[in-house]
């Protein structure tokens, strides 16, 4: 038994400290599969940055700069992907994660302030800039062609949901953007009020003038028992009663909702029963009142935002002063494709807006609307955060040139890996110009000479191929895009460092 016991001692501990060294080197292993992982999606996106880049792919990262900025998710999967490239060699080096991860904060921080001091104060009285802001974040989208209709769009809009003076951020639920089948995009409109792509139920009645608009959240037909009962009716004269009964019920919420003055409907969809008899359709129709039926539950707070009704429970509450008034609500057509209900001109509108999106399929649909959506964030960060900088690639590599100052300021390490972080910022004009078809290694040197010569605002002209000070070209961004785009990335890189085991 004892001298069983040896070897095996023995073998253990043989065991144990392979296992160590195996181990050792597993996590480096694993840090550099997840940057190949994260470099090769950051690669498939680079594609797709600028006015002429292929269409996007995202990811979280862009996700999260999405809710921050609204724009410029292509730019931060680049950065993050530079970035991670530039850890990888770092790593390779034999540099700690945690002093490259921390050198990188330094980076970070430093490069935001470099960024604001040249950054450009904006006032929000200033139409031009805005319009310019909107019209770069359309033109790297694919309906870029439509940027001189869709930017005024957006920037009007903004505008009219808030209180230039006061407001510190946009909340885009008081947009609504409606997208409706059919037509061009040229067709696109913003419509101060409500619009509704419900049908109106009654034929008769399509147009209102003075409206007074209802919204109700009963039921108009007659009343259920709660259980399923079977009702069974021996002769004609109790069937009569019940029919009459049925009417004279209807009727009479009918002629409720005339007393209030009520001449357009709004009836909730309800899941239980039909929200809306025939008979009862009839009854109104004869009273010259427009119905639209099954509007959704979640429009319902907008509604009310808009025109200023309130939502009705029961038929006791229809008062006079539950109801919103406007000048018009009608059905207006479409030609031929299809039919929207617009009510326009609310008495006390809240501050709303709705932007009718037209398409002649639903990819070019769907497409419109996020670039609305983008544009309509563009606005929004500088609502928050009032400055603008150059776009097209200048406070990239302005940013590379003064990390590159500031690390020889550092000593060991972090000077070397600050390095690295500058000049992986270099991606984004040389992702820009290759994506212009310009040659990159010479528009990035031509680049850098410019910016060391102290054009902070140079930057790659795509329209033209070559390099212009880019605020003549009307091309600008929010800083909070940039700010942002810098930050989420250092942060995923720094996260995705801490990983070493899967």
């Amino acid at each position: 038994m004892p001298e069983n016991a040896g070897p095996k001692t023995h073998g253990g501990t043989g065991n144990r400290a392979k296992g160590t060294y195996q181990d050792r080197d597993k996590p480096s292993q694993i840090r550099f599969s997840n940057i190949s992982a994260g470099k090769a999606v950051a690669d498939a996106i680079r594609t797709s940055l600028g006015p002429k880049g292929m269409d996007k792919m995202l990811v979280e990262l862009s996700k999260a700069q999405d809710i921050e900025a609204g724009d410029g998710t292509t730019s931060v999967v680049v950065i993050a992907g530079a970035l991670l490239d530039a850890c990888s060699r770092l790593l390779q080096k034999g540099i700690h994660p945690t002093i490259i991860s921390e050198s990188f904060q330094k980076a970070l921080e430093k490069g935001i302030e470099v960024l604001t001091n040249m950054a450009q104060p904006v006032e929000l009285s200033d139409r031009e800039t805005l319009l310019n802001s909107a019209t770069t974040s359309l033109n790297s989208k694919v309906v870029c062609q439509y940027s001189s209709l869709l930017s005024p769009m957006s920037v009007d809009a903004v505008m009219k949901v808030i209180d230039p003076s006061t407001a510190s951020s946009v909340d885009l639920r008081d947009i609504k953007i409606v997208k409706k089948l059919g037509g061009t995009i040229d067709d696109c409109e913003l419509v101060e009020g409500l619009v509704l792509t419900q049908k109106v139920a009654n034929t008769g009645v399509t147009r209102v003038e003075k409206a007074k608009i209802g919204l109700i959240q009963f039921c108009l037909s007659a009343p259920k028992t709660d259980m399923d009962n079977q009702i069974v009716v021996s002769d004609y004269a109790q069937m009569d009663r019940v029919l009459r009964e049925e009417r004279a019920y209807i009727l009479n919420l009918v002629k409720q909702i005339k007393k209030a003055g009520c001449n357009v409907l709004l009836i909730q969809k309800s899941i239980l029963r039909d929200a809306l008899s025939d008979l009862a359709l009839h009854f109104l129709n004869k009273m010259k009142i427009m119905v639209v039926k099954d509007i959704e539950r979640e429009d319902i707070e907008f509604i009310c935002k808009t025109i200023g009704t309130k939502p009705v429970a029961h038929i006791d509450q229809f008062t006079p002063d539950m109801l919103g008034s406007a000048e018009l609500a009608e059905e207006v057509n479409l030609n031929g494709s299809g039919k929207l209900i617009k009510i326009t001109g609310c008495t006390n509108p809240g501050k709303t807006v709705t932007i009718v999106v037209r398409g002649s399929n639903k990819l070019v649909l769907e497409e419109a609307e996020r670039s609305i959506h983008d544009a309509l964030c563009v606005i929004r960060c500088l609502v928050k955060k009032r400055a603008l900088i150059a776009g097209g690639g200048a406070p990239e590599i302005e940013l590379a040139l003064r990390l590159n100052e500031y690390a020889r300021t550092l000593r060991g390490m972090d000077s070397y890996c600050v390095r690295a972080y500058g000049d992986a910022l270099e991606v984004i004009p040389s992702t820009l110009a290759e994506n212009a078809g310009l040659n990159p290694i010479s528009t990035v040197t031509e680049l850098r000479n410019r910016h060391a010569q102290g054009e902070k605002t140079a930057g790659i002209n795509v329209r033209k191929g070559g390099i212009s000070n880019i605020l003549e070209e009307l091309v600008v961004q929010p800083l909070l895009v940039s700010v942002s785009a810098l930050t989420l990335a250092t942060e995923t890189v720094r996260s995705i460092l801490k990983i070493d085991d899967v």
